[in-house]
């Protein structure tokens, strides 16, 4: 069974940082491509970052040059560093992989980006 767990959401200021990690379970982690998505309240669902198996990194363009997507493959660990954060930012983050088809989701966690 795949599994997916967020954690390192929270309250920032404007301009600060926040890490979020994604623990995955179930999966042959390092074969598996990895991403976070984002949904802020009345807004569609948004793909921040993808990471590949071969650790090739693609990013949204509303927060491209501020996050960085990371993995770890020995501790089956995805991580999101967010730098300059904005207002804008205010979301639901959620981790995301697919195995065989089927889209798995992490249970979100929330990112507040307020002074």
């Amino acid at each position: 069974q795949v599994r997916l767990v967020e954690s390192g959401g929270g309250l920032v200021q404007p301009g600060g940082s926040l890490r979020l990690s994604c623990a995955a379970s179930g999966i042959i982690f390092s074969a598996y491509a990895m991403r976070w998505y984002r949904q802020a309240p009345g807004k569609e669902r948004e793909l921040v970052a993808n990471i590949g198996a071969s650790g090739a990194t693609m990013y949204g363009s509303a927060v491209k040059g501020r996050f960085s997507i990371s993995r770890d493959n020995d501790k089956s660990l995805v991580s999101l560093q967010m730098n300059s954060l904005k207002p804008e930012d205010t979301a639901t983050y959620y981790c995301n992989t697919i195995s065989k088809g089927v889209p798995y989701w992490g249970q979100g966690i929330q990112v507040t980006v307020s002074s």
